[in-house]
């Protein structure tokens, strides 16, 4: 056999190996439901504006007070939150997110009835109210314990520095 016939028998194999990986490379496909989806959750997104310190939101919750202690439990960007203790027993938890960078968390204040200090308020569930401040924060509290009520919701988010948190930028 020749060398010319064995250079054959060995580059005609890896040829044909090359053009089948290249044209394979090189063919469209149609986008998936996920290729979709995701192209879909860029455009829906709104400008994304820059989201605060966790640690810089501190300083619009309540003081402790009323024989309640506040403890600061969670600190990330864009959010803070707070434990709220009686006599020792974890009662409530009190947060404040930041959710400029998502499209849909305001909805649900869309057709609030209910307001606190001006501003629309949500109850999400039976252990949960919620208040949106300037479009962009959601200030929450969240009762651990039955014998923290709807009021006691109500009233810890009223104690919240809710007209200086509007004006964050």
């Amino acid at each position: 056999m020749t060398i010319s016939r064995r250079l054959g028998k060995t580059i005609v194999p890896i040829l044909v190996c090359l053009l089948l990986v290249t044209s394979a490379c090189g063919a469209s496909r149609q986008p998936s439901r996920f290729d979709q989806a995701q192209q879909q959750s860029k455009t829906e997104r709104p400008s994304q504006a820059k989201q605060v310190s966790g640690g810089s939101l501190n300083k619009y919750f309540p003081s402790s007070s009323g024989g309640y202690k506040l403890n600061y439990a969670q600190e990330k960007k864009g959010f803070a939150q707070a434990s709220l203790k009686k006599d020792g027993k974890e009662v409530a938890v009190i947060s404040i997110n930041d959710i400029s960078a998502s499209s849909t968390a305001s909805k649900k204040f869309q057709n609030s009835s209910k307001t606190i200090e001006g501003y629309p308020a949500v109850e999400q569930g039976t252990k949960t109210t919620a208040v949106l401040v300037d479009s962009r924060f959601q200030v929450k509290a969240q009762s651990k314990d039955s014998s923290f009520t709807a009021s006691d919701r109500e009233a810890w988010l009223k104690k919240f520095n809710l007209s200086g948190l509007a004006s964050l930028k």
